[in-house]
């Protein structure tokens, strides 16, 4: 009976969750339908009374409308089963040592950022320092509505082409970085991992500077045998926690593979990706010999380099989002 209680309780909830979430879109529709209303009769009212002062403001309104409906045109394409879930981003540096890893970090910076501006929450979940300077790997877990389903497009390598900050002759350096992006499973959807199928480490965490070191060994890995996959959390100073994220991150991974139907290639959950390195990358960051950042699946380009490095990614997700609604990707 008790059971039988609870779960009708989160059945309840989920219904009540995903009412919630129309009525958001309801209302939404109804606010720009109010504000092309506005516009409108402001428009009307200028062009009666021979008003050019409001000339401004028109376009200001008309400018904004136009963004509110393309980001409601975008939420359409989101259609994939988890696209509506947290993120879980995961970065590794590349072959070239301290400038792979300065180049890791920086995109960290980058997704961080980006995350901030939609008004995402981030967590690190797993950090590795690098050897000089920089980041090796890094987990970042992204939660948000439609978090995955925006930050799947950034699935592949990145390049970096740039004047090396770390060689005293100044000479020009390209670095790659790969970023695996998957969503985070729900508690309440069901994955059957056998535990004889997994061995699980623990090590004694550690960080930038410092700030996740702890002296009792808290961090997990846990590695799933049939897959050869690998998970690792020390983000908090309970190993059970961490554990509880690893195996969370862990269900995530298997449930692509699974998505993917080739359960045995773990390399099918980097996407395009097949090696950190020349031929395999989705975009290219150029700050030398000139600024530019493209996007080798759909050719979407920007020269502002800098605003895409504090996260303006709008432009490449959305070009993203189109092509592959139009079976161009």
């Amino acid at each position: 009976m008790a059971a039988d209680f609870y779960n009708d309780m989160d059945a309840a909830g989920k219904v009540l969750q995903q009412l919630k979430g129309l009525k958001e879109k309801v209302n939404r529709y109804e606010q720009l339908k109010s504000s092309w209303e506005d516009l409108v009769t402001l428009v009307s009212l200028a062009i009666e009374e021979n008003d050019e002062s409001v000339l401004e403001e028109v376009k200001s309104g008309y400018k904004q409308l136009v963004d509110d409906i393309e980001t409601m045109k975008l939420e359409t394409l989101l259609s994939g089963k988890y696209d509506k879930n947290n993120a879980i981003l995961t970065l590794h540096a590349g072959a070239g040592g301290t400038e792979a890893q300065d180049w890791c970090e920086m995109l960290f910076r980058m997704f961080t950022r980006w995350a901030e501006r939609r008004g995402y929450k981030t967590e690190t979940l797993d950090y590795l320092d690098g050897e000089e300077a920089g980041i090796k790997s890094v987990t970042l877990l992204v939660e948000g509505l439609n978090a995955y389903g925006y930050a799947k497009s950034e699935k592949g390598v990145h390049r970096l082409v740039r004047i090396s900050p770390f060689d005293s002759a100044s000479r020009r350096h390209t670095s790659f970085v790969s970023v695996e992006v998957m969503p985070e499973i729900n508690d309440d959807i069901e994955v059957q991992i056998d535990p004889s199928d997994l061995r699980v480490d623990t090590y004694r965490s550690s960080g930038a500077g410092g700030q996740h070191i702890n002296k009792t060994e808290s961090a997990i890995r846990i590695t799933h045998i049939p897959t050869g996959v690998v998970v690792t959390c020390q983000n908090e100073r309970s190993q059970h926690k961490n554990r509880e994220t690893a195996m969370k991150m862990l269900k995530s991974k298997l449930i692509e593979i699974a998505e993917r139907e080739q359960k045995e290639k773990i390399e099918d959950l980097k996407g395009v990706q097949m090696e950190i390195g020349w031929g395999s990358q989705i975009r290219s960051y150029v700050f030398h010999p000139y600024s530019m950042v493209k996007d080798h699946r759909t050719n979407f380009e920007v020269g502002n380099t800098g605003a895409v490095m504090d996260g303006d990614l709008d432009g490449f997700i959305n070009a993203y989002l189109i092509a592959k609604s139009k079976g161009e990707l």
